[in-house]
């Protein structure tokens, strides 16, 4: 199974990383070994997280207060939203349009 991240989403990752890098020397690449089980996890497992809206998952991340949103279109994992769990809810909703 292949993953794509919108462009909206990898904007989100690289600036989550910043941030997270700025507050602790190591900390950002803590969130992207996190981020990697999440997708690695949503790679072998696609149906095992709860769909959050029709045709869209969340996978959490453990360590983080971030979830992976993601749809599947045919044998790709489409990632819409590296999403802050404690900020705007479904702000990312227009992305699957």
């Amino acid at each position: 199974m292949k993953v794509r991240f919108l462009t909206l989403a990898q904007q989100e990752l690289d600036d989550a990383v910043d941030w997270y890098n700025e507050q602790a020397d190591g900390l950002g690449k803590e969130f992207l070994d996190e981020l990697d089980r999440a997708v690695r996890r949503s790679v072998a497992f696609p149906l095992s997280c709860p769909e959050i809206e029709p045709g869209l998952r969340r996978c959490l991340l453990a360590r983080f207060p971030y979830g992976l949103v993601y749809g599947l279109e045919g044998d790709t994992i489409v990632v819409v939203a590296v999403a802050h769990l404690h900020r705007e809810p479904r702000y990312w909703a227009d992305r699957t349009k």
